[in-house]
């Protein structure tokens, strides 16, 4: 058996992104794989950068990794990316997005 590439999600963590979204697909599971090989990455990066300059590897991360918006922000992007007039549709993603936002809100 070949040994599983660094930036390579575990098996474990793919299921639990299943389990945790309604209406995910193939293309999701794939972005959401990216983005942790992609964080990976940059603190494999600025571990070694962090060796010579902890200043220069706390930048590069800034620089590299700006903050992601709330899930309120998500919720209202989703909502202005969808059309208002007849026949106005939001992707099961969207759907998705808003209903967590509303579950955080209080009764």
């Amino acid at each position: 058996m070949t040994s599983q590439h660094p930036i390579t999600p575990p098996p474990e963590l793919v299921q639990q992104w299943i389990n945790e979204e309604d209406g995910l697909t193939a293309g999701h599971i794939a972005t959401r794989a990216a983005q942790w090989g992609a964080d990976q990455e940059l603190e494999a990066c600025c571990e070694w950068v962090a060796e010579e300059s902890p200043v220069a590897a706390t930048e590069l991360r800034a620089a590299r990794r700006t903050r992601s918006p709330s899930l309120k922000e998500q919720a209202l992007m989703a909502l202005e990316d969808g059309d208002i007039g007849p026949g106005a549709s939001l992707t099961p993603v969207e759907v998705c997005i808003i209903r967590r936002a509303l579950e955080q809100l209080p009764e």
